[in-house]
């Protein structure tokens, strides 16, 4: 059973920092993906970033540009390293994974999820 666990999250003003971690355990092999989305109550789930384990990524629109994806891999560790925040990047972050190395954006597609860390960006 692969668990995942968020942390970095927090406050900062517009324009601001924040790098978010996921720690996973009980990742095998080398086809995993893992993916950061976000949501805001009421909304959809939005993906953010997905990278696998041979460090390919792709980015949801609001991140690109601003967010970066990395893996490390010897710490099953993912990081997202966010820039230039918006108060329009408020939400909880969650981090995902499943056992196939395609970098779907679609929600369903992942099998794992942690509890989420909240970012709030304040103006």
């Amino acid at each position: 059973q692969v668990r995942l666990v968020e942390s970095g999250g927090g406050s900062v003003q517009s324009g601001g920092s924040l790098r978010l971690s996921c720690t996973a355990s009980g990742v095998t092999g080398t086809s995993d993906s893992m993916a950061w989305f976000r949501q805001v109550p009421g909304k959809a789930r939005e993906a953010v970033a997905i990278i696998n384990s041979d460090n390919h990524s792709k980015y949801g629109g609001s991140a690109q540009g601003r967010f970066t994806v990395s893996l490390d891999n010897a710490k099953n560790t993912m990081y997202l390293q966010m820039a230039s925040l918006h108060p329009e990047d408020t939400a909880i972050y969650y981090c995902a994974a499943h056992n196939d190395p395609i970098l779907s954006l679609r929600p369903e597609r992942y099998t794992f999820w942690g509890r989420g860390t909240q970012v709030t960006v304040a103006s």
